[in-house]
């Protein structure tokens, strides 16, 4: 993949992809190494998006996942889902996430809207 940048349409192209970009990893911005590095990330995320498409997270995995990286505890859900009692029964998918949970989620934590309108998964737990 040393020459001319092309399109990556199987396994195999994708595969010399990465290794170009391992190689080029670190090059700096508008330098020639640098632009290739970013045309073939683009390139790559573009097949992996047709290739291995990702699910939207489960709108109680997200909560989870931000506490987590947060530093929070369910106390600190109070002002934004109600009391301990909602908070768990939220959290352990007994009960829905209202409208208002969720404006409030997304303001106050910066979850996508569109992750809490989602359908929790039941067995994810």
């Amino acid at each position: 993949m040393a020459g001319e940048v092309k399109p990556i349409r199987t396994k195999r192209d994708y595969e010399a992809a990465l290794k170009e970009v391992e190689r080029l990893w670190g090059a700096k911005l508008g330098t020639r190494d640098g632009d290739r590095l970013d045309v073939l990330a683009t390139l790559i995320d573009a097949y992996e998006a047709e290739h291995y498409p990702m699910d939207p997270p489960d709108p109680i995995e997200a909560i989870k996942f931000r506490m987590e990286q947060q530093g929070l505890t369910r106390r600190d859900l109070e002002e934004i889902i109600g009391t301990r009692t909602r908070i768990a029964e939220v959290l352990n998918r007994k009960r829905g996430l209202s409208v208002g949970m969720i404006r409030r989620l997304h303001e106050r934590l910066g979850i996508s809207a569109e992750v809490l309108i989602r359908p929790s998964r039941k067995n994810a737990a």
